[in-house]
């Protein structure tokens, strides 16, 4: 798959995960549901529609197939196993301890602890697991993301350092970068596997293992908005989970691991805009600084992938 084409899908990704917390943040507010319970539902919906989708496109390419030989995965199966349970823990792994954390020491602070250690993780990993170079250019652009992270959380309101909060944080970017380096590492013989089949399994797991905190929590939401849950919830399943995460599954097989993790840093732009222009939230010069550095790393990251992109297809051409 082109690289252009996989950028495109990895910043819908981004800013399609940060319209989620917008939604979470009205779902909140409706209801008495539990981040633990929105969690399960965004799985579980999530799996529905993807199944959905693999159905249909199972009939359509068996119709295709019709007078031809059908194409089978060229993937080993046991390679194939490794995939689908080490993304769908790492998945679990990072959005319960994520909410865990959130809870434990608040969301400033787990939300920076998680996203900025999370591009660290994983150019530290790619670099000793797949001898991937970040450059000049690669440092730079992902300290001036870590830097427009921090303005962006933490520029408008203080947060309270808890030592289990901060480990919680650390174990939610751990399995986000786990994901990340795991589709990589698979994507660069093209082995990483089909984005929705992936996804979808992710999914699966996710739900099995967020299902018994979540009935702690509470499953079911009580709320007098009972139509206005389902429907954002609805909306939660669909977009930001069953085609954003597809989506990224799909454009990290072929970007190069650092890129993805700072260009993920996309959501809690969207979700800072969605605050101000939605939810009515006050908008603070640590919004717009955060931001533009945000912006500014996430292009400079994008448009050296693709020189980078040019300059292998050009010297393949030459050899």
């Amino acid at each position: 798959m082109a690289v252009g084409r996989s950028l495109f899908y990895l910043i819908f990704a981004g800013v399609a995960w940060g319209t989620a917390g917008a939604a979470a943040s009205l779902v909140f507010r409706a209801s008495d549901l539990g981040p633990l319970a929105l969690s399960f539902w965004r799985c579980t919906g999530g799996l529905v529609l993807l199944l959905g989708a693999l159905a249909w496109r199972g009939r359509r390419n068996r119709r295709a197939s019709v007078g031809g030989a059908a194409r089978g995965s060229a993937e080993p199966r046991r390679r194939r196993v490794l995939r689908i349970l080490a993304t769908g823990i790492g998945l679990t792994l990072f959005q319960s301890a994520y909410f865990a954390a959130v809870q434990a020491t608040g969301l400033a602070v787990g939300t920076v602890v998680t996203l900025g250690a999370g591009p660290v993780l994983i150019a530290v990993g790619a670099r000793l697991t797949m001898g991937e170079r970040l450059g000049r250019g690669g440092v730079i652009a992902i300290t001036g993301a870590l830097a427009g992270l921090v303005v962006l959380v933490l520029g408008g309101e203080g947060g309270t350092v808890r030592p289990l909060g901060v480990a919680l944080a650390l174990l939610s970017a751990a399995g986000y970068a786990a994901i990340t380096l795991l589709t990589r590492w698979l994507g660069r013989d093209g082995g990483g596997g089909d984005a929705l089949s992936t996804t979808a399994w992710a999914f699966a797991i996710g739900s099995v293992g967020l299902l018994p905190m979540a009935i702690g929590e509470g499953l079911l939401p009580h709320t007098a908005e009972l139509g206005r849950v389902i429907w954002l919830l609805v909306y939660v399943a669909a977009v930001p989970t069953a085609l954003a995460y597809a989506l990224y599954f799909a454009g990290a097989a072929v970007v190069r691991s650092a890129t993805v993790s700072v260009i993920m840093l996309l959501e809690p732009v969207s979700a800072a805009v969605i605050a101000v222009a939605v939810l009515g939230e006050r908008l603070m010069a640590a919004t717009v600084v955060g931001t533009l550095l945000l912006l500014t790393a996430v292009a400079g990251l994008a448009a050296a992938e693709a020189r980078g992109a040019v300059g292998r297809r050009r010297g393949a051409v030459r050899v």
